[in-house]
């Protein structure tokens, strides 16, 4: 398995629902990509000053992601969609 380096965080997406609260479908090709993901792996944390700062976010962790950081990079491992992204454009945990 794919291990991050440093603050790096790797995400599966989390699908949104596709119809609005009333009711009406949204197609495919006018969904947003969900900014929302399962965290999959972490990195050990960044060195700062001589010493590690460990990551807040831990396997398992759903959160929310900023859609537009400059960091955000969607990876394919063995077949499948991720997203690598550094937990300072993790918004919060779910």
């Amino acid at each position: 398995m794919f291990k991050p380096l440093n603050n790096y965080v790797l995400l599966e997406r989390i699908e949104e629902e596709n119809k609005t609260a009333g009711g009406i479908f949204i197609p495919d090709n006018a969904r947003e990509k969900p900014s929302r993901g399962h965290v999959v792996a972490t990195g050990d944390g960044i060195y700062e000053h001589g010493s590690r700062i460990p990551m807040t976010v831990k396997n398992g962790d759903n959160v929310l992601f900023a859609k537009w950081a400059s960091s955000v990079n969607e990876v394919k491992i063995d077949g499948k969609d991720y997203v690598l992204i550094k937990e300072s454009d993790i918004l919060g945990i779910l």
